[in-house]
């Protein structure tokens, strides 16, 4: 088979593009790189062509979507409408495909979803004004996670037991004309397991953090590779299956009742933490993955 070509869309210019560049030049693969802010589309004659400041989308052999930025509600709704019409025209796979991120990014949608596969999830309310929010936090017991129902990293992530705290925030919340999405907080806090899905490989990491609740990296988390148990790595594969995800990171909630939860499902999940305690290339499996999925199916991966 001819080099395989792969556009990566939104992966910036830091250490997880350097390392997929690497891994693809050793795999004899050619990747490039393209804003999410470059697509465009025009349609002529009875065609439809796609472009990014990387080339035509259709002289591709694979996508790999990575980090959408922010922007206008037309701006964020005109590029995922060109991802599903790439899905819609099975042109090429797609990796994760739109109709999989729009679930993963929504905290509400996934856990809605985990819930149904008959997963635990911390209890959680959602809802769309501060009255509501502080009915919510009283409910939940007084002691709850607020986080963005859009985000990940732990950005805007706080953990509020005092009530004149909670209304400060939920006003806040409902000035921005935001969701409030308020969880149980799960003692004790600072201790996760992430269960990393690159296709049929999944590899457990066990993150904790001394001096937050918080565990990712970028909070201070220190990382440690497990190997998941038998029910772990079937609930992973369940679940990214269900959403529609072929590379994505399952994190489980530890807590002191010994019953683990779900707490995210990531789509475009990081793997810098994970690289520094796994001896095998993270990036080398995610470009080979890509590679198996083109030699396999020669199409794109089921949408969901």
């Amino acid at each position: 088979m001819s080099q395989i070509h792969i556009l990566c869309l939104g992966a910036g210019d830091g250490w997880h593009s350097q390392e997929l560049s690497r891994a693809a030049n050793e795999l004899d693969c050619r990747i490039q790189f393209a804003t999410y802010e470059s697509l465009q589309t025009r349609i002529e004659n009875g065609t439809t062509q796609y472009k990014c400041d990387a080339g035509l989308v259709h002289d591709f052999d694979v996508l790999l979507t990575r980090t959408m930025p922010a922007g206008s509600l037309e701006q964020v709704t005109f590029r995922l409408a060109i991802l599903h019409a790439l899905v819609h025209s099975r042109s090429l796979p797609i990796v994760n495909p739109p109709a999989g991120l729009e679930i993963a990014i929504d905290k509400f949608a996934t856990l809605q979803r985990v819930t149904a596969l008959g997963y635990s999830v911390p209890d959680t309310i959602v809802v769309q004004s501060r009255s509501e929010a502080i009915e919510a936090f009283g409910q939940l017991g007084g002691d709850c996670v607020v986080k963005p129902i859009f985000g990940g990293e732990g950005r805007g992530v706080m953990r509020i037991r005092d009530t004149e705290l909670a209304w400060t925030a939920f006003s806040t919340l409902e000035n921005l004309d935001a969701v409030c999405y308020v969880q149980r907080f799960v003692p004790p806090g600072g201790c996760d397991t992430r269960l990393l899905v690159i296709g049929d490989t999944v590899r457990g990491i066990h993150r904790t953090n001394e001096t937050e609740f918080r565990t990712n990296v970028s909070s201070g988390g220190r990382c440690e590779r497990i190997d998941p148990s038998e029910q772990q790595i079937e609930m992973a594969r369940r679940v990214c299956q269900d959403i529609g995800l072929k590379f994505a990171s399952v994190d489980l909630l530890h807590s002191d009742d010994g019953h683990p939860r779900v707490i995210e499902v990531n789509a475009i999940p990081g793997w810098k933490g994970a690289q520094g305690v796994t001896e095998a290339c993270i990036a080398t499996e995610i470009v080979q993955a890509l590679c198996n999925e083109v030699d396999s199916t020669g199409g794109p991966f089921a949408d969901g």
